[in-house]
Order: C-alpha cells, then structure tokens, then sequence
C-alpha cells in the first residue's frame, strides 16, 4: 500500500466518523459518544496530514505547525474547562469565529503563493468564497460573542437607512468578487477581505438576543462552508467532507430552529425582532395585579401535586441554578410525584442550551422532553414550574395576531392546573413584550434569584 492511499484511507475513516459524530449528537443518550467520536475521527486526519508528501517533499514549517497547534491546546483547553454554562454560547460564538478566520486566511495564503496571471477561475472562484465567508463568519461571531458577553448592548443596533447601507456594502462585495474573477490582483483580495468583515459586522448588528440562537446555527454554517471552500483550494478531500458536514447540518438546524420560532429566516435576520419598546423601556409592568406567593405555599403546592412539569429558560442558567432545581426535582419525585422537564428548542442562547445545562446537573435524559412532547401533558400537569423562561410560555403567541411573537409555537404551561412563575422582576422578555400568563389568575409568582428561590422552595417541601 502506498502512503498516498494509506493517507486516503485515512481521510474516509475521518470521514465517516464526522457523520457517525452529528448522527450521535441528534440525540442527548449519544451526543458524548458522537462527540469522542468526531474528535478521534479528526485526530486521525491531523496525525495523517503530516505524512503528506508534495514532489515527493514532506510538509515544511513543521516546527510552526507543531506551535500552533500547541498554543492552540494551551488557550482552548482551559477555555473550555473552565468556562461557565452561562458563558457556553460566547465560547461556541468565538470558537466558530476562529474556525472561518483559519479559513479566509488559508485562502489568502494559497492565493498570494500563487501566479494569479495562470489561475483558472474556478481556483479564484475558490479562494474568494472562502475569504468572503470565513471573513464574514468571524467578525460577525465576534460581535456575537461581544453581544452575548454583554460588552455591548444585545438589542438590535439599527439605523435610518440600515437596510439601504447594508445593501451597497453587500453589492459592494459582489462587485469585488465580480472583478477578481475577471482581472484577479492581490490588491483586490484584500479589499475584499476588509469589505466582507465589514459585511459580518453589518450583517449581526441589527440582530437582538432572541434571535442569537439561530443567529448562532446560521454563523455555524457559515463556517462550514467555509472550511468546504479552502478545501477545494488545498485541494484537501477531508476539509471539504467536514466543511460540506457543518454548512449542511447548520443550515437545516437554522431552518428548524426558524420553524421553532414561528417565523422566517429573512424576518429573524432582518426585523430587528426584540428592540426596545416604551413597554420594556418603563421596566414592562402595567398596572394591572398579579398574585404573588411565599416559598412555603408553593412548597405545599408542590408536595401535594400528581404532575409537575418544569420549564427552564435562560434565567436558569443565568442563575447557575440546575444542580438546584434538580435537587428539588428528585426530592419531589421521592414523594411519588412525576416530574419532567419541557423544553422549548429557543430556550436558552444556543440551540440545546437548556439540556447541556441540565446534562451539566445529572438530569436523567429520560426527564427531558421537547416541546412537541411535552404539550399533550400540559393539560394533566397539577403544577407548571417556570424557571427563567417568558417568550417562550407566552399565549400572545397563540391569541395577539398584533403580537410580534404570534405564530411562534409555545410551551402550552396556561394549559395546567397552577402555574408558578420564578422571576426577577415583571421586566418582559427578550420579545419586548408583556406576558399574559403572569397576570393569569391561575399564575402564582415568586420574586427573587431563582437559584435562591429555588433553595427556599427544597427547604420547604421538605418540611412540608
């Protein structure tokens, strides 16, 4: 066997493994298989790429390779480690980021090593796709991760005449990419490089922190098609299986998740959906009454239930407080009560947030149902526990055809006996909007941090 063909072999080993990785990541039971998985899959590529041979030379710059790739294990090790659920989706945000920055800059190293005058155009055609979007792709996670990490505003940043700017700067960049097929120059491709950042960057700023999971999704993608596209310029078969894997599986997981949200891709990139409204603006309380309780009557509430079904949302991992409300779960369920969670496929800031985040606390996955399961149940719970979710609970998505939610599939949580809301404050949710369930006289609330309440809730019931 030649070493060519054991390199080959290599390849298709990798290759398989990456679509037995996102077959296991298509369910909770598998998705630590799927990921170890993918990861030895890539292993087997990396460590097989060194015995490349080009005229029969090896690689060259072995010793920057090989640094790279350590400063790389240096600062991603720990980073991942060591961050926070609550921090996760900066992390996906910026690692993403990184993944079509490596892309673009590959392309641009291909080009600059090479004769333009001689270039075929589909070699170009190559190279500036993979410019155009890993560069698009990095800054554009970057003002994500920014947005997430809350070194700026996470509401849409709009503008008169935003659409209209965005326009030319996107026709701008077809232009370029236009001349560079015709007349290709080095010059040119920079320019490109410094227009499509500033395409990412246009391109995420009018997009508010309702939307980031499947801003998240579409960024993905981005950069899997971008990775394809500098692998047809390294002529490399692996990159392009990858790349190909992640741009497809991040645009049918964007379309999910627009579904989910009951609205189309261009209206979630393009709405500024979540800007600030006189409502959210004066703190979003009307004057209307909502019913309050104390920890030891919805303790008793709880204890004396058949059916409790737990809705989690971002402020429950804002609150770091899923070892917590697993702790009252199981204490419930030693009492004989059934207990589940619902989750809603927005929930959270990534896609899957909420059950990484419950995963993070032992939840059995058995315990976690998505949306279209948990629903037929609503009806028959006695309690519906909603931690940290609004938007996604919220009827006017069923009842307010004004409403910039309706249409959005909910969780049915007005459907149950008793409702028990763990809130902050009566401030709306990303939407902007009030939520009719709190002023539902079945609606019960509990103000307060929710990892806090949700001690004082364990507390009592055990002392109920």
């Amino acid at each position: 066997m030649s070493r060519q063909t054991a390199i080959d072999l290599a390849y298709l080993f990798a290759a398989i493994t990456f679509v037995l990785a996102l077959k296991g990541l298509s369910s909770p039971k598998r998705a630590r298989q799927g990921t170890i998985v993918g990861a030895v899959g890539m292993a087997v590529a990396v460590v097989a790429t060194f015995f490349h041979q080009e005229n029969g030379q090896g690689l060259r710059n072995l010793g920057l390779m090989v640094g790279a790739m350590v400063l790389g294990i240096v600062i991603a090790v720990p980073m991942s480690r060591f961050m926070k659920m609550t921090s996760m989706p900066q992390l996906i945000a910026i690692f993403n980021g990184v993944g079509g920055g490596a892309a673009a800059l590959v392309s641009i190293t291909e080009f600059l090593h090479q004769d333009v005058k001689t270039l075929p155009t589909y070699v170009v055609l190559e190279v500036v796709l993979g410019v155009l979007i890993g560069a698009m792709s990095f800054s554009g996670s970057a003002i994500a991760y920014a947005k997430l990490q809350e070194l700026m505003t996470g509401r849409p940043i709009t503008y008169p005449g935003q659409q209209i700017m965005n326009g030319i700067i996107f026709f701008g960049a077809l232009g370029i990419v236009v001349a560079l097929l015709i007349a290709p120059t080095n010059l040119l491709l920079w320019i490109l490089l410094v227009v499509a950042l500033i395409v990412g960057v246009s391109f995420v700023l009018p997009i508010g922190g309702a939307d980031v999971p499947v801003l998240i999704s579409l960024l993905n993608s981005f950069t899997g098609l971008a990775v394809a596209a500098s692998g047809f310029t390294l002529d490399s078969n692996v990159l392009i299986v990858a790349g190909t894997l992640v741009g497809a599986s991040g645009i049918l997981l964007t379309k999910l998740m627009s579904q989910a949200m009951g609205r189309s891709l261009p209206n979630i990139m393009f709405s500024a959906f979540g800007s600030a409204t006189p409502s959210a603006a004066s703190g979003g309380a009307d004057d209307r009454p909502v019913r309050s309780g104390t920890p030891e009557d919805i303790a008793v509430m709880l204890a004396y239930a058949r059916k409790v079904i737990i809705v989690p949302g971002y402020g429950l991992a804002v609150a770091q407080a899923q070892h917590t409300v697993n702790e009252l779960a199981e204490l419930l369920q030693s009492k004989g009560i059934e207990v589940f969670y619902a989750i809603h496929p927005v929930a959270g800031r990534m896609p899957g947030h909420m059950n990484v985040l419950l995963a993070e606390a032992n939840v059995p996955y058995s315990e976690l149902k998505e949306m279209d399961e948990a629903n037929p149940e609503m009806s028959t719970a006695d309690v519906v526990l909603v931690v940290g979710a609004n938007d996604t609970v919220n009827p006017a998505a069923k009842t307010s055809p004004g409403s910039p939610i309706y249409g959005m599939p909910i969780i049915n949580a007005d459907e149950a006996r008793q409702i028990v809301f763990l809130k902050r404050s009566m401030r709306p949710g990303f939407a902007g909007i009030e939520n009719e369930l709190l002023y539902d006289p079945k609606t019960i609330l509990l103000f307060g941090d929710a990892k806090d309440s949700l001690g004082k809730l364990v507390t009592a019931v055990k002392q109920s």
